[in-house]
């Protein structure tokens, strides 16, 4: 039904009249591209994501993978979809040139990420958590591990994990089990289980990398004694090449809701007691490291979010202008012809909410990415600085408000579908499904709400706060439009009141209020996540007004669509926080009173 993975117009907007992402190419790092660079490798995602990856999303879902207790069995159309993507350059895209990338910015390859997370997230898991998982080796590994895994993970030979979740202990990860051993060779032998390893087993590629936090023996209690290992599924041999099975275990796939072609692994390491690791970094530093994976995650996991969000709504928005049923008035006889349903107002409601979670929860993942650009080519540290920490403060936002509403939003697109919607004949259930992990994976938004509660509006005295903050009246200037102004006005009081909460919140935590805050902690997120989002909008809505000065007629519907979903979102979903700006003011008791028994 649809044509387009992406409206056509949308990615450039974000990424030339939003992000101006051409003044990177003023930056030495970026130099040696261009804007045909740019627009050459997004045109090439494009269509390897409609060509090779969307021709399977639903028939992967339907045949996931089987384990026959040897080998892994997947539809073939999955590995044809990874080797044209790593053939294409895609894995190597955002790293250095000496490492065999191609330097390119991280919101162009985020932008081209959008592509397959919208066309088939589940194969796309594949070459985003390799990515990843190189990205860490390559920042933090001696130089050995590099030369032997790197570059052989950017050409897709190697592939690579997060190997965090153990049966006992989920997000807990200070009560991890998995324990190492140091040998006299300095490599470790470790022993333990860990669950839920997306792409922990497959046939794609030569070997895969398992990044493992472990404990080594003796080390001290808690996070502050976890470590980083790489564990390949083979050991190599002195030419580098993929050799002897290391002692690594498929104890069982895990068969998921949604998902479904991505393998969800259950993982022994050392049954044999001859499971090789090799640190990476220092001892009892792991977590630390495994951060930087953990933080692209996040990200990557409220981009892919929006991305399912946006494909079940550009499926009902097609859905809703082809489907004719009920009448308006005056032509409201029986005699009279059926109307597109997506001339009624409630419709009309449901897509437009639609439209302001998923392109707003876009808009503000793409908005992270070029801070990572701006922080790999700051031209000086106070900038950098400045960067990383307000990175940091959006970091828990950009995980948990796409994923919590882009789930709202395939929820709403099976609605608009109405009985079709919740059948197996049409894609938006599967959109849901494989949506509803989000909200609970790479940390789940709770633990992002304590996170941002507890940790990242303190973090360097509150110096993201402030950039934000900065960042936030700079943009308000600039909006002069008849209708960002209006939409200025609405939320500056709710701005003011966010302003308000956080020293009382502050100053609470410190005292036998503590219980109160933290079990509130998800209103927290609700009323500061609804005020970076109304800024998030309200930029779109500027950029759109400004175009529409000089746009061509045939782009006119596409800037009006934009200021008409700032509006929605701001005059109908950011007065909603008012509620929890209440209950935050008042301390309300009502969920930390609750007594386990009285269920």
């Amino acid at each position: 039904m649809n044509q387009h993975l992406l409206h056509p117009k949308e990615l450039p907007f974000q990424l030339y009249e939003l992000l101006n992402t051409e003044e990177l190419l003023d930056r030495e790092r970026f130099q040696e591209h261009n804007k045909d660079t740019f627009d050459a490798i997004l045109a090439t995602a494009d269509k390897i994501a409609t060509d090779k990856f969307a021709n399977h999303n639903a028939k992967a879902d339907a045949n996931e993978p089987k384990f026959d207790g040897t080998t892994v069995h997947m539809i073939p159309e999955v590995k044809e979809a990874f080797d044209a993507y790593c053939q294409a350059g895609f894995m190597a895209g955002r790293f250095d040139f000496n490492v065999g990338g191609m330097q390119l910015p991280e919101s162009i390859m985020m932008a081209c990420s959008g592509y397959f997370m919208a066309a088939n997230p589940s194969t796309a898991g594949y070459p985003f958590l390799t990515v990843a998982a190189a990205n860490v080796i390559n920042n933090f590994a001696v130089d050995e591990l590099k030369d032997k895994f790197v570059e052989r993970m950017l050409t897709g030979e190697f592939t690579g994990t997060m190997a965090l979740t153990e049966p006992h202990a989920g997000s807990s990860l200070a009560d991890i089990r998995t324990s190492a051993v140091k040998t006299q060779d300095g490599s470790y032998r470790l022993k333990g289980s860990k669950l839920y390893i997306s792409a922990g087993e497959h046939q794609l590629s030569d070997n895969i990398v398992h990044l493992v936090l472990a404990k080594i023996q003796g080390a001290p209690a808690g996070v502050k004694g976890i470590s980083l290992f790489v564990v390949p599924k083979y050991r190599l041999n002195e030419q580098g090449e993929p050799d002897k099975r290391n002692d690594v275990a498929l104890a069982g796939l895990i068969h998921k809701m949604g998902y479904r072609g991505t393998t969800s692994t259950a993982l022994s390491f050392g049954e044999n007691d001859d499971c090789h690791g090799y640190i990476v970094g220092e001892e009892h530093h792991g977590l630390k490291y495994m951060f930087l994976m953990m933080n692209e995650a996040r990200i990557g996991v409220g981009f892919g979010a929006a991305m399912i969000g946006y494909s079940g709504y550009q499926y009902s928005l097609a859905y809703a202008k082809d489907r004719t049923q009920g009448r308006l008035p005056p032509n409201n006889k029986p005699t009279d012809p059926a109307t597109e349903i997506i001339n009624h107002g409630d419709v009309k409601r449901m897509l437009l909410a639609q439209k302001s979670y998923v392109e707003g929860a876009m808009s503000l993942c793409l908005y992270a990415a070029r801070l990572v650009d701006d922080i790999n080519s700051a031209e000086s540290s106070e900038q950098k600085q400045q960067t990383e920490e307000l990175l940091d403060l959006l970091t828990p936002i950009a995980k948990a408000w796409p994923s919590e509403f882009g789930v709202k939003a395939n929820d709403l697109a099976i609605q608009v579908l109405g009985g079709a919607g919740y059948t197996r004949e049409y894609p938006v259930e599967q959109c849901w499904r494989d949506n509803r992990l989000n909200p609970i994976h790479e940390g789940t938004n709770g633990i992002q709400a304590l996170d941002l509660l507890t940790r990242k509006l303190w973090q360097a005295k509150g110096a993201g706060l402030r950039v934000l903050n900065k960042r936030i009246a700079d943009d308000f200037g600039l909006a002069t439009g008849s209708e960002c102004q209006k939409m200025i006005n609405t939320t500056l009081p709710y701005l003011g009141q966010l302003g308000e909460l956080i020293p009382m919140l502050g100053q609470a935590i410190q005292t036998d209020k503590l219980a109160n805050v933290l079990t509130n902690a998800h209103c927290f997120m609700n009323v500061f996540s609804s005020v970076v989002m109304s800024w998030i909008w309200i930029r779109q809505a500027n950029a759109a007004e400004q175009a529409l000065q000089h746009c061509s007629s045939a782009d006119k519907a596409f800037y009006l669509g934009k200021i008409q979903a700032a509006k929605y979102y701001v005059n109908w979903e950011l007065p909603l926080i008012q509620r929890d700006i209440t209950l935050l003011k008042e301390f309300d008791q009502s969920c930390s009173d609750m007594q386990p028994e009285w269920f």
